[in-house]
């Protein structure tokens, strides 16, 4: 990725982060290598901390604290001690944990430290020193979790997902940095595999010079490495890691597209073992986003928040994901659908999303709380998306790429024509013939990624849930939806609160941005599928998602541009449930 090294240099020059005694609220552009920042030479004092600093898996008593070193071309093969401090106090007058950690180009110079040892409940800062250049890193900020049990009154969680370097600017990580989440939820999409004019490419890619580094597919170690450097170099994502605390998941494109337990709709023989190439993504994804865990290969974990919140995190892309199904594998050779047998396989008892072990850990987590909500935290949406095949259909058509304009124009008469059949069903109208009730009854799973294409492994979770107050927290579609979670037998077992994008195109990439358009399958989708409440087509942006001992609510917050770093926050709707 170039850049401007004069500007760079000279705004570097003005800055203050040599000190360390500061938080600042507009972030330090970083370069993937010292080298090409320096042109070559040397420079007194020059940061050498340039991917920022960020804080991980906050407990009762421990936080795990990141940074990387960046080294010249002559400190690549060294061993290089960095001192970490943390302290009560944006000063560091009461310094109350450090120590000395190495990195090296084993780790990619990444520094992860898991301090413990610390107080509960408490609010803290961190930073990281080379001494023998000294040289030191911004201050970061950062909490540690009230004790199990303690009673807590509120919680604010920041839910975000999908964040594509070149489909735009990061500045929903900046509303997040400068919101009042006690925490950040990434659930997944952190990093995209593409290389340069993929996936994401936009008309804003070259103009915020933002095209993929490096310029191919990521596949080897360095490749990965790499993606992983270019996108910590981003201001507001690094302001997000300075000010607050991630906890992580991964999904697909930390590995590569519609990924699972053995392989992956964008991997080839040709690009090598995908074991192989899944080990080396788990190797980098530790190294920059860590999780507290004894097995990398493991990701699911639960956080307490006192009394009120018991969180659980699970990976429903990679540990125990069998192969999706696809549609078009149930298609007849005179081009209708076999419904019977595509029913039968999608109800096969062995097809798992989570995996046996990992439920059972669920179970144990989930039955062993006491805390007034269980949240799920995890990659694809939950709740049932049953649609009329109909449309479908004629989404699919749409998204092939090659659709005419009218091809286009007859899906919006089949969303108008649908809607209105629904509307008057709802009503009881007994006019409607058997033809017009089979085009609104005929559904099929909206997505086969996501837990509609595992529901038999669906309804073990729900049955672990009754009785309990749930919130399931999703993200990787791109858009924002709020679901009922309804088992097979039409029983309510929680709430969803889905998440959109940080860039990644919604619905509005399919349909455009023309507002009527946009208006008008926002109130199409949730009439049509039968337990979505509410659905937002094409903006950017998160949930904060607060909890208290009454209620949990999902504010659906977003930003109105991604084509330029000056936006404006946009304050959308906001869903309460009570459990």
């Amino acid at each position: 990725m170039k850049r401007d090294v004069t500007s760079r240099r000279a705004f570097l020059a003005k800055s203050i982060i040599a000190t360390g005694g500061v938080i600042l609220s507009s972030q330090l552009v970083a370069c993937e290598r010292l080298d090409d920042f320096l042109g070559g030479g040397q420079e007194e004092k020059v940061p050498r901390f340039l991917h920022g600093v960020g804080s991980f898996d906050p407990t009762a008593n421990a936080v795990i604290i990141w940074t990387r070193f960046t080294p010249t071309e002559d400190e690549v093969g060294k061993m290089i001690p960095i001192k970490w401090q943390i302290a009560t106090d944006a000063s560091f007058g009461n310094i109350v944990k450090e120590g000395i950690s190495e990195c090296s180009m084993v780790n990619d110079f990444t520094v992860v430290e898991d301090v413990t040892g610390l107080s509960s409940n408490g609010t803290f800062y961190y930073r990281f020193k080379q001494e023998d250049l000294k040289v030191t890193s911004v201050v970061g900020e950062t909490i540690t979790l009230p004790n199990a049990g303690t009673s807590l009154s509120s919680l604010k969680l920041a839910v975000c997902s999908c964040s594509n370097f070149p489909a735009g600017a990061f500045n929903v990580y900046d509303a997040i940095a400068n919101s009042d989440a006690d925490v950040v939820l990434h659930l997944g999409d952190y990093i995209y595999e593409y290389g340069e004019g993929e996936y994401g490419t936009n008309e804003n890619t070259a103009v915020l010079n933002r095209v993929h580094d490096p310029k191919t597919e990521i596949l080897s170690l360095e490749d990965y490495r790499l993606r992983y450097r270019q996108y910590r170099t981003d201001e507001s994502l690094q302001l997000a890691h300075q000010k607050k605390p991630f906890i992580v998941v991964w999904d697909d494109h930390e590995i590569t597209n519609d990924a699972y337990k053995v392989g992956a709709e964008n991997h080839d023989d040709s690009e090598g073992s995908y074991e192989e190439r899944k080990q080396r993504a788990i190797q980098v994804h530790g190294e920059y986003l860590p999780i507290r865990t004894d097995n990398g290969a493991i990701i699911y974990r639960n956080f307490e928040f006192g009394n009120l919140v018991n969180l659980v995190m699970l990976d429903t892309r990679i540990i125990g994901r069998d192969k999706q199904l696809s549609f078009g594998d149930y298609f007849k050779a005179d081009g209708s659908f076999d419904f019977a047998t595509f029913a039968a396989v999608l109800q096969d008892p062995s097809r798992n999303l989570m995996g046996p072990e990992q439920l059972a850990w669920t179970s144990g987590a989930i039955g062993g709380s006491s805390s007034t909500w269980q949240v799920i935290g995890q990659q694809v949406l939950m709740a049932k998306m049953f649609v009329p095949a109909e449309l479908l259909i004629g989404i699919g058509a749409v998204a092939s790429g090659n659709a005419t304009p009218e091809v286009f124009q007859q899906l919006l008469q089949t969303i108008t024509e649908l809607s209105t059949l629904k509307a008057r069903a709802l009503q009881n109208d007994p006019t409607l013939t058997p033809e017009e009730l089979a085009r609104i009854n005929t559904v099929i799973p909206y997505n086969l990624d996501a837990w509609d294409g595992y529901p038999v492994e669906r309804e073990k979770l729900f049955a672990l849930l009754k009785g309990k107050n749930t919130v399931v927290l999703a993200g990787d579609t791109h858009n924002a939806w709020n679901s009922d979670l309804k088992d097979a037998s039409g029983t309510k077992v929680g709430e969803e609160f889905a998440c959109s994008s940080v860039t990644s195109p919604g619905f509005e990439g399919l349909f455009g941005n023309d507002p009527v358009t946009i208006s008008g399958i926002e109130q199409a989708f949730p009439l049509l599928i039968d337990d979505l409440k509410y659905f937002d087509a094409s903006r950017r942006g998160f949930v904060l998602a607060e909890f208290t001992q009454g209620s949990a609510t999902a504010n659906y917050r977003f930003v109105d541009t991604i084509a330029s770093t000056q936006y404006q926050k946009i304050v959308g709707k906001s869903v309460t449930f009570n459990g």
